[in-house]
């Protein structure tokens, strides 16, 4: 196996839990065998290799691509290897530790975060529904996968052949002076159907082809309706945003309602209303549903129907930045806003603009709040630390001249494990703040 050489003082990120090899951090690549011997050696797409500092510390085993600033991405301390086993042993892993926040037989979950499961660029979304179509089917499950790295994606067929089977015949360690070994801790079942939503384009950074689709068994022509937070929503595994549903932030959302009963509420950049849905049943006055997507917003009126809420939510297709520069104009006022765009920071390049971007934002908003309001206000840029999120919306409340309490902050559900070490696995922030 081909070993990967970094450069003097380059393994401290590495050693600290951060499992990316850069392409400017490598010193050489040489050949099996021992140092002294081996020779230059050049890595294919998709191999595996292990990775070494100058000093000859082993520093793991990891997938690699030569067509990637992300030359390698290490999977294991160990000298493991990468089949159909060790899928299934960390698949399993992943999925134990999703049981102790869910009720994986009801409840919508991501069953494999990437990196921060072992698994680099391995997305798995795993859907508990029904056919839209059919409403009195009884709950069905659907994933939806994602290789964004080209290790893994030259080993899915492996990799589907695991998840099928830990599906079908999960297990978990029992505890000590138990019976048994291993004990049977529910059957989830082989999904109806996996959708690919390589149409990422981080593929592209890879070298990937972009590509989306059924590629096992069937899914219904109308889409499927989930159940979060005891309200439901049409989900488009098909044609919706990345894997077809933002479940990073579905506790996030049910916090937000608790502040939403007697208020005017907006929920700027809605996507398909997560919180939208979720103020208006927790008793919000009206809501406003504010996107610029035409399709999101279609999404929100059935999720309204769907939830008996559809009085109280009137849909807005406007620009944020837009909406909100002509609401204080207007001298709009409101109880409650969420703010959750975009991601403005897709890496450290453009964080300044970005936080230009964040800051606007959020000093609209507070403007069109008034004492007691509260802003929720998001950011899912890994980029954007969480000091300098919440320097940027204390700099947004001086410009709007508002004096704030922090409530509450939170970042993306715990299906989406933050691995210390791995900054990029905590993106997602999520702050509550009172207007005094």
């Amino acid at each position: 196996m081909n070993r990967i050489i970094l450069k003097t003082g380059e393994e401290a990120r590495i050693k600290a839990g951060h499992p990316w090899v850069y392409d400017n951090e490598i010193s050489s690549v040489m050949g099996p065998g021992p140092r002294e011997k081996a020779s230059p050696a050049v890595l294919e797409p998709g191999e595996l290799a292990e990775v070494e500092s100058s000093r000859k510390e082993y520093l793991g085993r990891a997938i690699v691509n030569p067509h990637s600033k992300i030359r390698a991405r290490i999977f294991s301390p160990s000298k493991e290897g990468m089949d159909t086993g060790y899928f299934k042993r960390r698949i399993r892993e992943a999925l134990e530790r999703r049981r102790r926040d869910f009720d994986l037989s009801t409840e919508s979950a991501r069953l494999v975060f990437a990196e921060a499961d072992f698994l680099p660029g391995l997305i798995v979304d795993r859907y508990v529904g029904i056919p839209a179509d059919n409403r009195d089917s009884h709950p069905l499950s659907w994933l939806s996968v994602q290789f964004l790295a080209w290790g893994m994606d030259a080993r899915k067929a492996e990799i589907l052949v695991a998840l099928e089977e830990v599906l079908a015949s999960t297990t978990a360690t029992k505890k000590a002076g138990e019976d048994s070994a291993e004990t049977e801790t529910g059957f989830l079942g082989k999904p109806e159907g996996i959708i690919e939503r390589d149409d990422a384009p981080v593929r592209e950074l890879e070298g990937l082809p972009l590509r989306s689709g059924l590629i096992a068994g069937t899914y219904p022509a109308k889409g499927i309706i989930i159940r979060e937070n005891g309200l439901s929503f049409v989900v488009d595994l098909l044609g919706g945003q990345k894997t077809g549903h933002f479940l990073d932030q579905k506790f996030n959302r049910a916090l937000a309602a608790r502040f939403a009963g007697g208020k005017q509420v907006l929920d700027a950049c809605c996507h398909t209303g997560g919180f939208a849905i979720n103020a208006a049943h927790a008793g919000a006055v009206s809501v406003t549903a504010l996107d610029s997507s035409a399709h999101a917003l279609s999404a929100v009126e059935q999720n309204a129907a769907l939830n008996g809420v559809s009085p109280l939510v009137q849909c807005v297709k406007d620009d944020i930045f837009d909406y909100l520069r002509s609401a204080d104009r207007a001298k709009e006022r409101f109880g409650l806003i969420v703010l959750d765009p975009p991601a403005f920071a897709k890496s450290r390049t453009n964080l300044d603009d970005a936080l230009r971007g964040y800051r606007e934002i959020n000093s609209r908003a507070l403007r069109l709040l008034d004492r007691g309001g509260i802003l929720v206000s998001c950011s899912c840029s890994h980029a954007l630390g969480e000091n300098r999120f919440k320097s940027m919306i204390n700099h947004a409340a001086m410009d709007a001249g508002k004096r704030l309490r922090l409530v509450s902050f939170t970042y993306q559900s715990p299906d989406h494990p933050i691995l210390l070490g791995y900054d990029e696995s905590l993106y997602l922030k999520c702050g509550i703040y009172e207007v005094l």
